[in-house]
């Protein structure tokens, strides 16, 4: 029984030390990826203000990357991302695909810069523990993927204010802890998903080939719609009185002029 606690102890002190060297080589592995992120976001968009100028990364000491621009960790000495919000930047572009290495991310804000090309579709295998994604007043064009319904954590996703078409798609009712949800002008057409009935009208408005609640039915036709169909109406048969008159008056001039011989 003696001889077993030197041995108990040497198994502990190995355990131990694995632990912190697996937990050393994670932590480097995080912010080696969360530095690919952030070169390769800084390096693939233009930014003519130059916000990111002081994203070097030439510092090596713990939690250096908390301290740049727009972004937020984790916790304040661990190089760990956390957000990323670089509203209102001018930055202009596509979409990165360096954001693949940031997968702890839970919050993407990228609104009210100039932002083109498409949504990708990978973006919830890039970021799988998004809480908010918003990409609105861009100029973003293409569909809106289904492939967003993956993004499980989703509790806000804001794409107004872009170029997007086609149709909302019905995946996205499988967003079960979604809360705020935008689309408002944008270029969308089609039937709004059952589960979006008790949303604003406001997160909609703005897309003319819309339809379903929150907003009008599909098949009906809109109030403005119907005011210029009646519009034409009246005009029409106004038109078809004014050229009756005329057609009797022409009628009447020329019986007079050349009365019928007896």
């Amino acid at each position: 029984m003696k001889g077993s606690c030197p041995s108990s102890l040497k198994i502990f002190r190995f355990v131990l030390l694995t632990r912190m060297l697996f937990a050393g080589h994670v932590s480097s592995t995080v912010t080696e990826d969360d530095i690919k992120c952030l070169k390769g976001i800084k390096n693939s968009l233009n930014d003519p203000d130059g916000k990111l100028s002081n994203w070097s990364f030439n510092n090596n000491s713990a939690g250096f990357l908390c301290n740049l621009v727009g972004v937020a960790c984790w916790m304040e000495r661990e190089d760990r991302l956390l957000s990323l919000q670089l509203r209102d930047m001018k930055l202009s572009g596509q979409l990165p695909q360096s954001l693949q290495y940031c997968q702890s991310l839970k919050t993407l804000d990228l609104s009210a810069n100039r932002l083109s090309g498409t949504v990708p579709a990978q973006i919830c295998s890039w970021l799988p523990y998004l809480v908010t994604l918003d990409l609105s007043s861009n100029d973003l064009s293409g569909s809106i993927p289904s492939e967003l319904s993956n993004c499980a954590y989703l509790n806000n996703l804001v794409l107004s204010n872009n170029r997007l078409s086609g149709s909302i798609p019905e995946q996205l009712s499988g967003l079960l802890r979604l809360k705020r949800f935008s689309v408002a002008n944008n270029d969308l057409k089609g039937a709004i998903p059952l589960s979006f009935e008790n949303n604003s009208k406001v997160d909609f408005a703005g897309n003319s080939g819309l339809c379903g609640r929150p907003l009008g039915k599909c098949g009906s036709l809109s109030r403005k719609s119907l005011e210029i169909i009646i519009a034409a109406g009246v005009c029409g048969a106004v038109f078809s009185i004014l050229s009756g008159f005329g057609y009797f008056w022409c009628c009447g001039r020329k019986t007079k002029c050349y009365p019928q011989a007896r």
